[in-house]
């Protein structure tokens, strides 16, 4: 008993939040009357608001797409007897009084995506301008340690000292032919590191 005495107050302010906001059993209020004009209320809709919506996942939407007027009143109550007795033309009527698009206007490209790959590419353009900035006035030259003659004197003494024999440096040189191993050799295999270069 407590425990619902305790739930009231919590229970009274969403039923004024839901009456408020036209959720729930209280959506055929004049909120929504007054918002979807003459437009015919045919179902229950993906949230049981009267909203007409265009979606793949719920294709039924709870309002008509266009307000009836006398023409369509007349059509829809020739479409209450024999369809064969209907044009071509009055069923695609018929069908654009209800429905905005068809499936495959929905699936069509719409130009949508321009604007956020746009965006993103103004980001990257950005970036790559800071970049261009921090290289050029920022950053000093790299140490003499980072040119290709240090770094092969580096990897000719990790081989020399014999480092990571069992999987590392060393298993994948070998110590006759001071050369990598035929088995190991990839496009990721720097080049032999004994072999002279101009830069050395």
């Amino acid at each position: 008993m407590v425990e619902m005495n305790f739930l009231r107050p919590a229970r009274s302010i969403m039923r004024v939040f839901t009456r408020k906001m036209g959720y729930g059993i209280e959506n055929r209020d004049p909120y929504w009357l007054e918002r979807i004009g003459t437009r015919d209320w045919v179902g229950h809709g993906c949230n049981s608001l009267p909203i007409y919506a265009d979606q793949m996942a719920f294709p039924f939407p709870a309002i008509r797409w266009k307000e009836t007027t006398p023409e369509l009143q007349g059509l829809y109550e020739k479409s209450k007897g024999d369809w064969r007795l209907l044009t071509k033309e009055e069923k695609k009527t018929l069908y654009r009084a209800n429905f905005c698009q068809t499936f495959a206007e929905m699936k069509a490209l719409n130009g949508d995506f321009a604007e956020p790959m746009g965006h993103a590419l103004l980001l990257c353009s950005a970036g790559m301008l800071i970049f261009i900035y921090l290289q050029l006035f920022v950053y000093e030259e790299l140490p003499e340690s980072f040119s290709p003659s240090s770094q092969r004197a580096q990897l000719r003494r990790q081989i020399d000292l014999h480092m990571n024999p069992v999987r590392g440096l060393s298993s994948y040189w070998d110590y006759d032919k001071m050369d990598w191993k035929s088995e190991y050799r990839s496009w990721r295999t720097p080049p032999n590191p004994f072999v002279k270069c101009d830069d050395d």
